[in-house]
């Protein structure tokens, strides 16, 4: 049985992001942390996203040249999506294409980066989240880490299905934003496994479900 490990940076007051679904505050110039992030990241042998979130890193993470990028390209991937394998006919499009040569720059490259195909031959689970969990969790293998979007991190924490919690606690207030744990039907327990701080002020806090 692999556990399924919830990967988010929150601020402070507990926001996964700012109203317009932003979320440039995360790290800021907390290199340690970053670092923290992609060795985290590295111990996992597969990585699970909603579907606005995969469509956005299957557009970017391909060509990018980000510290982020291998173990995000080289692991492989399951996207939660009704759409079925028709999200995956998206992926890798010549207007995407265009889009990135457009924009290549320090962390950008015109040519695809190693993985970079495993994102059009990710999994797609379309059937029921907790079954479609259950399915993925009873495979051997090193921890599922998912990524989010914020909808898709709250329907698996109401639903129980996350057996810890990595956050990023990032040392920022956002006054207002999209939390993550707004859809919980009653207080949840949690027992805290270990914590770093970062000389930026970010800390990194692992919870595991009491």
């Amino acid at each position: 049985m692999r556990d399924l490990i919830l990967k988010m940076s929150i601020s402070i007051d507990g926001f996964a992001s700012d109203l317009d679904g932003r979320n440039t505050w995360m790290f800021g110039a907390d290199q340690e942390a970053r670092a923290w992030s992609v060795e985290y990241i590295w111990n996992a042998s597969l990585h699970i996203m909603g579907s606005r979130s995969f469509h956005d890193m299957a557009a970017w993470w391909p060509t990018s040249t980000d510290q982020f990028a291998p173990p995000m390209n080289q692991i492989p991937k399951a996207v939660f999506s009704r759409q079925g394998p028709a999200i995956l006919r998206k992926v890798n499009t010549s207007a995407a294409l265009d889009e990135v040569r457009a924009k290549a720059g320090a962390t950008k490259s015109a040519e695809p980066q190693p993985g970079a195909r495993s994102w059009a031959e990710a999994y797609v689970a379309s059937g029921d989240l907790a079954e479609e969990i259950a399915k993925l969790k009873a495979q051997e293998g090193k921890p599922i880490i998912a990524h989010g979007g914020v909808s898709f991190a709250r329907s698996l924490i109401a639903q129980g299905l996350v057996d810890q919690f990595a956050l990023l606690v990032a040392p920022v207030a956002l006054g207002k934003g999209l939390p993550l744990f707004s859809e919980l039907a009653a207080p949840t327990p949690l027992k805290l496994m270990t914590s770093k701080a970062f000389p930026g002020g970010a800390v990194a806090q692992i919870y595991r479900a009491a």
